[in-house]
């Protein structure tokens, strides 16, 4: 078996004529596998998988299920990691942790997956009994970017293996797998002026290692060049399709304080660095890595830390979660606040908590009576005290209702999400803080529409105000968001356009100065 060039891969197509070669890997203890080892077994799947990977990680339960559910059938799995960047220390922790038994092998120099054009993880490739590709792609499509489903619509790898095995062909042999690039060996061009230790490390720090680092929820770090350089393919990829750095706010809007945006030019030197090979450069020259604060991002230690139960929340291996709500008793007085953050316990399952104070007998999920809304917490987001002299509200003898949102990564998970808060001097406050909803009740979308257009206004102010932020909230259903301020006769003015709404990321766009609205405006929403 030879390799193919890496930078050809994903324009070759396998002969589905052509039998796979034998091949020998080693697994994370080092024991040698051959594919002629199971000669007598009648379907082998190669499934390419790698351990940082939220898909694969995902994905890695299914199919040591489908493994067993079909082993006495003949049909024997084997696991591949070809990612450069991942050890076998990884590996045997990521078979660990999922409870592997099928064999999970290391793919060297990425030499099996050039031979097969395996491109994403996951991605499985199933063999006849004459080792010859008979289906490959995705495992079902339960899971993809940006979506999870309570069960899988499609079983196309058990479809495909239930059709050779009655003898009869596979109606569809490839489907698009969905995941992470395969992150092969490459020839880095070290002549190149772009280099991960000059400028790329420097364009991380500045817009992606807050997430991207250990206990965060990015699913891997971005803080050391072998890492970076095995991800090097996947990060071109999600930057020219706009889904990292997650921001969806266009350049017309208003000026945000907390705005994720890369440049044209940090974009090309991404682009231009991956082409290159992602060469390491000079180490002497990296910046000095970025130091954050473990601890609460408040300007004070919280006066009160509130946990949404007394016993962690379990988050399951795998599936939709409903949003769990839980609730916790309040103050027997009111209480303003100058300052609150939000915080997961688990922050690798946690996808947003939003908290609300609401009194007791008042609360209806049914009807979306959250009550009033407090503060919030989305990947990113960092706590940031009112402008001075500026407070919340939460009214005496309220619940606190916690609405937890969750993603499952693969293995069983616990949470105890947390809200600190900072009290505020009732003397030293000028202005009340309010979240007003604008919001279109009693939607009809009709069947198969594809750009259903709704509008919704918020009340006309009574008195002169300053607004602080904005956050489009619209479940799965939501494509687009524009917010428009009215006034006058005919006056408007854009605030906020959101042509590319995103479920994942529930973003609050925080303006960069507090925008003075008059008396007798209103806001809108389409």
């Amino acid at each position: 078996m030879t390799a193919t060039d890496p930078a050809k891969i994903g324009s070759k197509t396998l002969c589905q004529a052509d039998p796979v070669e034998d091949f020998t890997l080693q697994d994370f203890r080092g024991k040698q596998v051959s594919l002629s080892d199971f000669a007598d077994q009648q379907l082998v799947v190669l499934a390419f998988m790698g351990t940082e990977c939220p898909l694969a990680r995902l994905y890695a339960p299914r199919l040591q299920e489908l493994s067993q559910q079909y082993a006495e059938k003949g049909v024997v799995f084997l696991a591949i990691d070809a990612n450069s960047h991942d050890s076998l220390t990884e590996i045997g922790a990521f078979v660990h942790e999922y409870g592997l038994k099928i064999p999970f092998l290391k793919d060297v120099g990425n030499v099996v997956a050039d031979a097969v054009a395996a491109e994403r993880t996951p991605e499985v490739f199933l063999l006849d009994q004459q080792r010859v590709v008979r289906y490959r792609g995705r495992i079902d499509d339960q899971y993809g970017i940006g979506y999870i489903r309570d069960e899988p619509e499609t079983r196309n790898l058990a479809e495909a293996i239930d059709s050779l095995l009655a003898g009869e062909p596979v109606a569809t042999p490839k489907t698009d797998a969905v995941g992470c690039l395969i992150g092969r060996v490459r020839k880095p061009d070290e002549n190149t002026n772009v280099t991960y230790s000059n400028q790329i490390a420097r364009i991380l720090q500045d817009n992606c290692v807050e997430c991207h680092r250990s206990g965060q929820i990015g699913p891997f770090a971005l803080t050391e060049y072998d890492e970076v350089a095995g991800w090097s393919g996947m990060i071109a990829e999600v930057v020219a399709e706009q889904r990292m750095p997650p921001w969806h706010a266009t350049e017309d809007s208003l000026t945000f304080g907390n705005e994720r945006r890369l440049t044209q030019v940090e974009k090309q030197l991404i682009y231009d660095w991956v082409a290159a090979g992602a060469p390491q450069g000079d180490p002497d020259v990296l910046p000095k890595p970025m130091e954050f604060i473990e601890g609460w991002n408040l300007p004070e230690e919280p006066d009160d830390i509130v946990h949404m139960s007394e016993q962690p929340f379990t988050v399951p291996a795998e599936g939709a979660v409903e949003y769990q709500y839980f609730f916790t008793d309040g103050w027997e007085e009111d209480r303003w606040f100058k300052a609150v953050e939000v915080r997961p316990t688990n922050t690798a399952v946690v996808h947003h908590v939003a908290v609300f104070a609401r009194v007791p007998g008042q609360f209806d999920r049914r009807n979306g009576g959250f009550g009033s809304f407090l503060a919030t917490y989305v990947p990113g987001l960092r706590a940031q005290p009112f402008p001075q002299g500026m407070a919340k509200r939460i009214p005496a003898g309220s619940e606190l209702v916690f609405q937890v949102h969750y993603t499952p990564i693969g293995t069983e998970q616990p949470d105890r999400s947390m809200a600190g808060f900072v009290w505020a001097d009732p003397k030293e406050i000028t202005h009340e803080v309010t979240t007003v909803t604008t919001s279109a009740g009693n939607l009809r979308i009709p069947p198969h529409a594809n750009d259903y257009k709704t509008e919704a206004t918020s009340h006309t102010l009574p008195k002169d105000a300053l607004l602080l932020g904005m956050m489009p909230h619209m479940h799965l259903r939501g494509k687009s968001a524009f917010y428009e301020l009215h006034w006058g006769e005919n006056e408007t003015k854009n605030l906020l356009s959101v042509p590319r709404y995103d479920f994942n990321w529930q973003t609050f766009y925080r303006v960069a100065e507090p925008l003075s609205l008059p008396a007798g405006s209103r806001v809108s929403l389409r």
